[in-house]
């Protein structure tokens, strides 16, 4: 059938008519707001990378899980900046470490009004800012080019050490269950991280305790702002453990590993430069598929729309549901608490 008997034109002549056959739909509940607290605070500090997000004081972390609450946000993503660290990242499970003091605070706050999920992962604890314990340093050959002879030794890293790491991934797990978190963001992407953990949190009771695991995380350009929210001592990168950008099928083998090991849910991050990932992700496991649009993402958009040159509100909409259209369940945004106003106003 063609023109002009076949006139797509007509499911697009008015508002009412393109709400009524719009293919992709999202809601409130579908979006969850990463949010950082930083031990000492006593007021929320400004992100200079990251406009309008802050470092959040107990006080004011309380305040924001409330207005998510309100907003009808589907979860808040709690994720620590302590005051001390050492290389083993011990405040990581320490009873009284920021992360778990934040929990129970927002658990005391918005009880089931909102799913409280707490990052899973030691970058943040560590002094050397990797995302797991290390094993110094270890020879490799030195790449070819920049003058580099052939054959010369260099030295990389300090290495991670995968399995050592996963110790300490346990002793974190049972300390953020322990302290009311409802579900734990896996985010270090190391080896058998989702059986050790739900090992560990079986052993100690937590069967109810929800794991999401970042199946899909690739190491790349987009994570510079939240390096500085959570004030990163990282030097070098972390291309030994995270995903290869140019890799599409590893990152849906990931996911299915991660399945197998027991992960309720997956995700992708980031989300936008991923899109082909999660559509790949989202048809080949039978687990909720989440996705993260991170701090170089949202950096981006501010930016422009404060140089005027996009509609902010209108790009901010459209990037969330170009991330539901590719197949993310839920989608982790720094804007899911003003985006979520905006759904409720009609969006």
């Amino acid at each position: 059938m063609t023109f002009p008997t076949h006139r797509p034109r007509r499911l697009r002549q008015s508002p009412a008519v393109r709400r009524l056959v719009r293919e992709t739909h999202l809601v409130p509940s579908q979006l969850v707001l990463p949010a950082f607290v930083r031990e000492g605070l006593t007021e929320p500090l400004p992100i200079g990378s990251m406009p309008g997000v802050v470092q959040h004081s107990l006080d004011s972390l309380r305040r924001a899980a409330a207005e998510a609450a309100d907003a009808g946000v589907g979860g808040i993503m709690l994720f620590g900046v302590p005051s001390v660290r050492d290389a083993v990242g011990s405040a990581a499970d320490d009873p009284d470490g920021i992360l778990n003091v934040a929990t129970r605070a927002v658990v005391a706050e918005v009880g089931d009004a909102l799913v409280v999920q707490t990052d899973l992962c030691l970058d943040e604890f560590t002094d050397h800012g990797h995302c797991g314990v290390l094993r110094g340093d270890v020879p490799t050959p030195t790449p070819h080019g920049a003058g580099a002879p052939r054959g010369a030794s260099g030295r990389v890293g300090p290495a991670v050490d995968n399995d050592a790491t996963l110790v300490r991934y346990g002793a974190m797990a049972v300390a953020q269950a322990e302290a009311g978190s409802h579900l734990l963001g896996l985010s270090g992407m190391m080896d058998g991280q989702v059986a050790h953990v739900r090992a560990e949190l079986d052993a100690a009771g937590f069967t109810d305790t929800i794991l999401l695991a970042y199946a899909a995380k690739y190491a790349g350009a987009f994570y510079g702002p939240f390096r500085e929210a959570v004030d990163s001592q990282l030097t070098g990168d972390r291309r030994t453990y995270q995903l290869d950008p140019g890799n599409g099928r590893e990152g849906v083998r990931e996911a299915v590993t991660d399945v197998a090991e027991g992960a309720d849910i997956v995700m992708v991050k980031p989300a936008m430069p991923y899109l082909d990932v999660l559509a790949e992700v989202r048809a080949a496991v039978d687990v909720p598929v989440w996705a993260y649009q991170v701090s170089g993402e949202y950096a981006m958009i501010e930016a422009a729309s404060a140089h005027g040159w996009i509609d902010r509100r209108g790009a901010i909409g459209e990037a969330l549901l170009g991330v539901r259209r590719a197949g993310a369940d839920a989608i982790l945004s720094y804007w899911a608490t003003e985006a979520a106003g905006w759904l409720r106003d009609g969006l």
